[in-house]
């Protein structure tokens, strides 16, 4: 299960933050390597402080785990073939890293492997840069031998389309029932730098499939609209801002808001801090009412989901249909990372 992650204590901010600046393929930053443990080293203190305010670190390893352990045990029973499965997470910036989940995949004399992204749309930022950074460690002792395909999208899986939804119909039934229809879906999802967007990266257009599918559920029940957040440093990233949106809303006559994250399978910093604590204080300044869907977390309907996505993958694995989709072999138009095109071009070969 590969992510992002997040420091499970305040005391790891630095090196989740260090890790995070040094990967090009998600921030690209001239002379990384020697401005990237600067940057991380001057954000440490405000970051640590936000992780504070949440409660003293990330939840997104607790409910990865979790979503695992439920995602396996249903998956044994809907794929008998494959069975015993079990989930191994790979964070690409805190604990447990790729080197962690590989060595523990070593132990287990794992020969048979699915890199099951849990971002729900593609970004060469995140899921790709989870994939270049498997198929940097392929040769390593605890991951050679294995034989591997590839979950890398899957932001319009019914599944995860009905738990948004029904988290969402959740923080609607907040409002007054007179009132409800003219609350404002604000669906958030972290940004991209528009030099990632402008080479081709297929994130935006994924992300907001998600949305046209969740209100294609909801019926249109609500007027709404997708914006962006967590930009970080003074270059151009994909807009508006959530911020801005919100103050743009109040500055229309809006009074209700429920604020949606469409990118994110887990509560972590984006979920708890900036939607929580930070743009929903700004959203009562503004005399907005604001509440939040909550995120998937332990949703039983997202944990089926998971199951029954992996379970269609190897079904169609074993129907020959190959180990990546169509969609992972092509290289962003703009791209110039040599590294993605070997990447997929190993995992097409099965790992190999």
């Amino acid at each position: 299960m590969l992510n992002m992650g997040g420091p499970s204590t305040v005391e790891e901010t630095h090196d989740f933050l260090k890790n995070l600046f040094m990967d090009g393929d998600l921030i690209p930053l001239p002379f990384q390597r020697f401005l990237a443990p600067i940057i991380a080293r001057r954000r440490t203190p405000k970051i640590e402080q936000q992780y504070a305010d949440i409660g003293g670190g990330s939840p997104i390893l607790h409910y990865t785990q979790l979503q695992g352990d439920g995602m396996a045990q249903l998956l044994d029973e809907l794929h008998p073939e494959t069975a015993p499965h079990k989930a191994y997470v790979a964070f690409r910036y805190a604990r447990p890293l790729t080197e962690v989940a590989a060595r523990q995949m070593k132990e287990d004399g794992v020969k048979r492997a699915i890199a099951f992204t849990q971002y729900p749309q593609y970004s060469c930022s995140t899921t790709g840069s989870s994939l270049n950074e498997l198929y940097r460690k392929r040769n390593d002792g605890d991951l050679a031998g294995i034989d591997w395909s590839v979950i890398d999208r899957w932001g319009t899986h019914s599944g995860f389309i009905e738990a948004v939804a029904q988290n969402i119909e959740t923080a609607l039934s907040k409002f007054p029932a007179d009132k409800r229809a003219e609350t404002v879906l604000l669906f958030s999802a972290h940004s991209l730098p528009m030099s990632v967007v402008n080479r081709g990266d297929p994130y935006v257009l994924e992300v907001s499939a998600s949305v046209a599918a969740v209100m294609q559920r909801l019926g249109y029940s609500n007027p709404y609209r997708l914006v962006w957040q967590s930009q970080v440093g003074p270059s151009a990233w994909m807009g508006m801002q959530t911020s801005e949106a919100l103050k743009g809303l109040a500055r229309l006559g809006k009074k209700q808001v429920v604020l949606v994250p469409i990118a994110f399978t887990s509560d972590h910093i984006e979920t708890l801090y900036e939607l929580d604590l930070e743009y929903a204080k700004e959203a009562r300044e503004h005399g907005i009412e604001v509440h939040r869907a909550a995120s998937l977390n332990d949703s039983p309907v997202f944990i089926r989901a998971l199951a029954d996505i992996a379970a269609e993958h190897l079904r169609d694995c074993a129907a020959g249909k190959g180990p990546t989709s169509i969609q992972l072999g092509l290289r962003c138009p703009g791209c110039t990372n040599e590294t993605c095109g070997q990447q997929k071009a190993w995992f097409k070969r099965s790992g190999r």
